[in-house]
């Protein structure tokens, strides 16, 4: 009995099967049986198999159809197999000088364990530097021989079977064979885990493995791909009938599942039936998940908990299978040609104009919330100050007709740029604007954050893809002065999310402003031009983007919540910047007041607000008027966005998570009722803390007009403060 059988299959490696095969004659420890697994007898890797057979009594090849597959080649070979220790070797690898003879001692050490892991080296096609995927998991492992419950880690799982070596009679006394279909490797590193009893490893590389140049068949896209769940299942149900302790169930639990979730991310190799994948890959996980299992930390676990709820669509778009907003962050433009970048340069040579002030909302959109509020009071208090709005191609038309402005990427655009004291953006300017010494950068931001912003988004995959270099993104931040913030919670956020040297501006947000200015005429005047009926109540439904979605989805039919809230509800539909709807009137209950410029305007015609998780709450909390959070997805939303903190148990107002339960609070009239302005209260004290109709002013006497801080007027306490009234219906309610 040969101390060694060695099996190597060798279906289409035919040209390199004799490396292989000389590999392991030429060891200079000699006691071994090679097992040569070809496709036919006159199939050209079985000519050179022969070859070998004629020269040496050591070579015993074996035939096994391609239709059979590697798992089918190398069960073949296991049943010819006469050694005590058997070891498998693709056919275009190589076993390493002196492999044998340290299998062999290390065997003798460790005194007859079942199996015995190796390191193993994998080069590329060209032959270029090694690399030892192995070594880390092989590296804490006891110095003997040491029962599986000792290193949980190390499982099969992770390794590929030629980089272990396996006691025959442990396989014989098991029943364990590859299991048919791809991923056979996963399936018998999982089935011999659950069974072995005494395991040892040898650090040492045993193998060079030849990465292929056209890649892994593993990887290529396929119906093959969804036997790999059949794998992952033989694995967790064998475990299952074993009685393994959590502690090894654990483990190899995650590493399944992590193979399974690198498929699942790749819709690519799924061109088919990527969704039944997922549902399949989310019943197994639910079935077979441990009592007390804990997932990972950081975006896997993300990806876990998406994968156990079955929520497809979230976990497709987690991996940057979404790029949605149309890149907003990549259509900041930068001085392209030559003769641009030339005059920009020569202009920022030149004196910067204390007299000008340039200002952008929403990456060119229009003349649109905080910047265009400060534009509005800086013309009333520093009317020395010209000012130029920034506007995209195309949207000139958005801006009043009294207003300055520069289309985005044109010259006179740069030429503002470089010679402006003063520049206003609630998002960021352009990638290669310079900040000049002397130069004032004033960041409004657009929202309280709810959702995570700016570096916080890093640990959520589907964020951080659409967001670029965090690098980047730091630098932009150094270019600001100021920055906004519209309560105390923000302050907090905006320092984790843009950490920088800037001057925070607790002044409240001026776009706020007009909620304690406007009048009851301009309520009733905004609801005419918005063509809400008259006697009407008027419930905003405005939902926030999600990364995860490729397009604009309301999330709601919005025709039967009319029918089920009261025949005197109408919906104003705003969807989220992002999207340009267009406005239309989509039926008699029902206005698309997307397009329209003022988010403002919206919020002072509406009765009622029902969102999801979009900062709109925290602005409209200002008007003291309903608020209803529609959470259908809360879940999912949090773990592919990431949150600060738990909308759900600090709401300003009922939460429905379904449509039944929305249109319901409407109906019985509870989303006006004593709770709900309970919620309201407490969400107004801590979001609404600056808001107080006076931001606008604060801001242009800081920055514009250069007061001291000390100088600010104080915050009108929330009690004091009186919003614009709401239109007589829901008074008279």
């Amino acid at each position: 009995m040969p101390r060694f059988s060695i099996i190597v299959p060798s279906h289409g490696v035919a040209g390199r099967l004799s490396q292989a095969l000389d590999s392991v004659l030429g060891q200079s420890f000699g006691d071994l049986q090679l097992i040569p697994v070809c496709d036919a007898p006159d199939a050209p890797a079985a000519e050179v198999a022969a070859g070998y057979a004629g020269r040496d009594s050591r070579v015993t090849p074996v035939h096994s159809p391609p239709s059979a597959g590697l798992s089918g080649a190398r069960n073949t070979g296991m049943r010819a197999a006469t050694g005590t220790y058997l070891l498998f070797l693709d056919g275009d690898d190589l076993l390493l000088p002196g492999a044998l003879a340290a299998l062999d001692a290390r065997l003798t050490e460790t005194a007859g364990v079942d199996v015995l892991y190796t390191g193993h080296e994998r080069v590329p096609w060209w032959e270029g530097e090694p690399a030892y995927p192995a070594a880390p998991l092989l590296a804490g492992a006891p110095k003997g021989a040491f029962a599986p419950a000792e290193r949980p880690a190390l499982t099969g799982v992770q390794l590929p079977a030629w980089s272990a070596v396996y006691r025959r009679a442990f396989l014989t006394e098991h029943g364990l064979v590859f299991p048919e279909g791809h991923f056979t490797d996963l399936g018998w590193g999982g089935l011999v885990t659950v069974a072995a009893g005494r395991i040892a490893v040898l650090r040492r590389s045993v193998v060079r493995h030849r990465l292929r140049r056209q890649g892994s068949r593993l990887n290529l896209p396929g119906p093959h791909q969804h036997t790999l769940l059949d794998q992952v299942e033989q694995v967790l149900v064998r475990a299952a009938g074993s009685g393994l302790p959590a502690e090894r169930t654990g483990p190899l639990f995650d590493q399944l599942f992590s193979v399974v979730l690198k498929t699942a991310s790749r819709p690519e190799r799924l061109p088919a039936g990527h969704r039944a994948f997922f549902r399949r890959a989310a019943r197994l996980y639910r079935r077979h998940r441990p009592a007390g299992h804990r997932v990972p930390g950081g975006s896997l676990g993300g990806q876990h908990r998406l994968l156990a709820a079955g929520a497809y669509t979230a976990f497709r778009a987690l991996r940057g299978a979404n790029r949605a907003a149309d890149g907003a962050v990549g259509r900041l433009p930068r001085p392209r040609p030559l003769r641009t970048r030339l005059r920009y340069l020569r202009d920022l040579r030149r004196p910067l104009d204390p007299g000008l002030a340039v200002y952008c909302a929403y990456w060119g959109r229009g003349y649109a919330c905080n910047p265009a509020a400060i534009h509005a009071k800086a013309r009333e208090l520093a009317p020395h100050i010209r000012s130029v709005f920034l506007v995209e191609a195309g949207q000139e038309h958005a801006v009043p007709e009294d207003v300055e402005y520069a289309v985005i990427g044109s010259r006179r655009y740069w030429e503002v740029l470089a010679r402006a004291k003063y520049l206003v953006n609630n998002a960021n300017f352009a990638e290669g604007v310079v900040k000049r010494p002397g130069s004032v950068h004033l960041q409004t931001q657009h929202g309280t954050p709810l959702k995570t912003m700016g570096v916080d988004q890093a640990t959520y995959p589907v964020v951080a893809a659409q967001s670029g270099s965090f690098t980047k993104l730091l630098g932009r931040v150094d270019r600001w002065d100021f920055n906004l913030s519209s309560n105390r919670h923000s302050t907090q956020m905006w320092e984790r999310a843009f950490p920088g040297s800037y001057e925070h501006l607790e002044y409240g947000y001026p776009r706020n402003d007009v909620y304690y200015t406007a009048t009851a005429g301009d309520v009733a005047r905004i609801r005419r031009e918005l063509g809400v009926p008259e006697g009407s109540t008027a419930v905003l439904y405005a939902p926030t983007h999600r990364d995860h979605h490729t397009g604009f989805e309301p999330g709601l039919d919005l025709e039967a919540f009319c029918e089920a809230a009261g025949e005197d509800v109408v919906v104003l539909l705003r969807a989220h910047y992002f999207y340009d709807l267009g406005r239309s009137r989509t039926s008699d209950r029902i206005i698309d007041v997307t397009a329209h410029r003022s988010s403002e305007d919206v919020c002072l015609a509406a009765d009622a607000l029902v969102t999801d998780y979009s900062s709109i709450m925290f602005d409209y909390a200002n008007l003291d008027r309903p608020i209803v959070v529609y959470a259908d997805d809360w879940d999912v939303y949090r773990e592919t966005r990431g949150v600060y903190f738990d909308l759900l148990a600090a709401p300003p107002g009922p939460v429905a998570r379904t449509p039944e339960e929305l249109a319901a609070v409407f109906r019985d009239g509870s989303y006006a009722g004593p709770q709900a302005r309970a919620l309201r209260a407490a969400f107004r004290e801590r979001f609404c803390q600056f808001d107080d109709g006076r931001a606008a002013e604060r801001v242009v006497r800081r920055v514009l007009l250069g007061e001291p801080p000390e100088a600010a007027s104080p915050v009108i306490p929330l009690a004091e403060r009186v919003p614009a009234p709401a239109a007589a219906t829901l008074v008279r309610s």
